[in-house]
């Protein structure tokens, strides 16, 4: 028999991810998805081709294991603890979506537009994969880091070059979503 619950609570889930932050701030290490990337480049030897990957990667192995919890974690999210509710969006935003061409809007996760394998086998799909991959990958070196560790760990250190770099982030999506994204659909 399958057991599937409802979503955590922000009152549970929000109180979890800051006794997680808090340790780490204890333990003097932060949290961040685009250091992951770094440190597996390093370790394959990235760092014979640039000096950004030449660190002592030993000292973030810890961090590794982020990774490995986020993919447990996601497959136990969306086999055991996900439920087969729809994502409640704004009829408006609905109607705009499927204007712009995505047409199960509001119905599943993520458009397949976009975010299915045969997406990325058209021309279209391909350049957005390319140049999407690029500006995140330029963004989050340029701004010192990602979306989880400037909002999850920069905010609660206190840091108010994170408190710019999420500020930046929200513009940016909200440019994406309302400038650009009408744009390429």
């Amino acid at each position: 028999m399958e057991h599937i619950l409802a979503p955590w609570p922000w009152y549970i889930s929000g109180p979890l991810i800051a006794l997680v932050m808090s340790l780490l701030l204890y333990l003097g290490k932060t949290f961040g998805m685009s250091s992951n990337l770094r440190t597996m480049c390093s370790m394959m030897g990235a760092g014979k081709a640039a000096n950004f990957f030449k660190f002592n990667w030993k000292e973030q192995k810890w961090n590794l294991i982020v990774v490995l919890g986020a993919v447990i974690g996601g497959f136990i999210a969306t086999q055991y603890l996900s439920d087969s509710s729809t994502t409640d969006l704004n009829p408006k935003t609905v109607a705009e979506l499927q204007h712009m061409g995505f047409k199960n809007s509001g119905i599943e996760l993520v458009p397949d537009e976009i975010y299915s394998l045969e997406a990325f086998t058209t021309p279209k799909g391909l350049l957005l994969l390319i140049i999407g991959g690029f500006l995140v990958g330029f963004g989050t070196r340029y701004a010192g880091g990602c979306t989880s560790g400037h909002a999850i760990t920069g905010l609660s250190s206190l840091q108010k070059p994170s408190l710019i770099a999420v500020i930046g982030f929200f513009v940016g999506g909200l440019i994406m979503t309302n400038f650009i994204l009408p744009l390429i659909f």
